[in-house]
């Protein structure tokens, strides 16, 4: 760890495993999010708590936090196993974002095996599908979840942007998504059985988690390809896809992340809001940080102050077009308050956290041009916005 000041300081020695925050004294950090990094760090078998500089509250456990210890804790992954970021270069002629936003497909509307089986989005298919869940095949989800065209705008370090393949002014898709109800339907299994406690079996666990992983990476690329396909372009692969919600034995430990992305020589995009860039960075995070980054700008209002205080101050027509001239496809109107860029921190700031603690190096941005939530099925449609989802990272 650097000798950047972080808030280290700020947690009593008294606790039972070691608790580092890699953030600067100036970021905004909940004192409710550091209240459950300590209760984390006070349950049985564990070792170490790294927050990450956009730490936030969570249900039950801190997002952005990566937590060592001895007992595998399922609650501390969270029920969107897999969920996670990934990134492909996508070619098109002209990036007009009204038009190419009309063209978006429908992404809550699954992919079905038998109905849709002529959609070449199914070339990126190869073998079965993990744990055999067919429920959300191709499906975004709800949350902070999103699938967005970009351009790579300021180039940082020429000689990682170079390894991906990246110059300025390409254009990518990035595609946040995670398990679909799969990692719901596990965690649910184990709270059923043993509430917050460790897995009694954690091979059985693990096996169940790795499937769910799977199903999430595949899924981003049944996502990107559908929407490669609708702009009239061909599928890539990822250039980038990290998962944020997983746990994996590393040296001995369970390391569990949640919202935080490895960072053990892995390339991450770490997503700001359809309002401000997004960073792609080399990371470099060794074990004072769990060897993880951050993997957003983090939230820095509830949903529910978010929906009050954005009502107030906005339109719904201005939160569809960004102060970035870029387009945002979202027909549920309190999802566009509850996602607005100013309910999470500054990603300039997180960024900023990162590299002065030697946690990651900055390699380019990436601007949004649309940024697709749900569909726009347009004021006629008749459609209620009530339909809820869990896709939270």
């Amino acid at each position: 760890m650097s000798a950047h000041p972080s808030r280290r300081e700020s947690l009593p020695p008294s606790t039972p495993a070691t608790v580092s925050v890699f953030a600067s004294p100036g970021s905004w950090i909940e004192s409710a999010a550091l209240d459950q990094c300590r209760q984390v760090a006070a349950l049985p078998g564990m070792v170490h708590v790294a927050g990450m500089p956009d730490l936030h509250p969570g249900k039950g456990a801190p997002i952005g936090a990566a937590m060592t210890s001895t007992a595998l804790y399922p609650f501390l992954v969270g029920s969107d196993i897999g969920c996670g970021i990934a990134v492909f270069p996508i070619a098109l002629r002209r990036a007009v974002p009204e038009r190419l936003a009309a063209r978006f497909p429908d992404l809550d509307r699954a992919l079905d095996p038998k109905r849709d089986a002529d959609d070449p989005a199914w070339a990126v298919v190869t073998g079965d599908i993990p744990a055999g869940h067919l429920d959300g095949l191709g499906t975004v989800g709800r949350g902070n979840h999103f699938v967005e065209l970009a351009r790579v705008g300021t180039v940082l370090a020429p000689e990682h942007a170079s390894r991906l393949g990246l110059d300025a002014g390409d254009l990518v898709l990035v595609v946040h998504s995670g398990s679909r109800g799969l990692g719901e339907r596990i965690l649910r299994a184990h709270t059923e059985a043993h509430g917050a406690g460790p897995a009694p079996d954690p091979a059985a666990y693990l096996a169940r988690h790795d499937a769910a992983v799977r199903w999430g990476s595949l899924n981003r690329r049944l996502l990107a390809a559908r929407v490669a396909h609708a702009l009239g372009a061909e599928p890539t692969a990822p250039i980038v896809d990290q998962c944020h919600n997983l746990v994996e034995v590393r040296d001995g430990h369970y390391l569990h992340r949640k919202g935080a992305a490895p960072g053990d020589g892995r390339d991450v995009l770490v997503a700001g809001t359809r309002g401000t860039p997004s960073y792609l960075v080399a990371a470099h995070a060794g074990p004072a940080a769990n060897h993880s980054v951050a993997h957003g700008a983090g939230r820095k209002m509830s949903r529910a102050d978010a929906l009050r205080r954005g009502r107030a101050k906005h339109t719904v027509e201005e939160l569809r077009r960004t102060p970035l001239g870029s387009v945002v496809v979202c027909g549920e109107r309190q999802l566009l308050f509850e996602e607005a860029p100013t309910a999470y921190k500054r990603i300039e700031q997180v960024i900023g956290d990162l590299a002065a603690h030697d946690l990651a190096t900055p390699v380019a941005t990436t601007v949004p041009l649309v940024t697709y939530k749900t569909p726009d099925l347009g004021p006629r449609s008749g459609r209620r916005d009530n339909r809820r989802g869990r896709g939270r990272p």
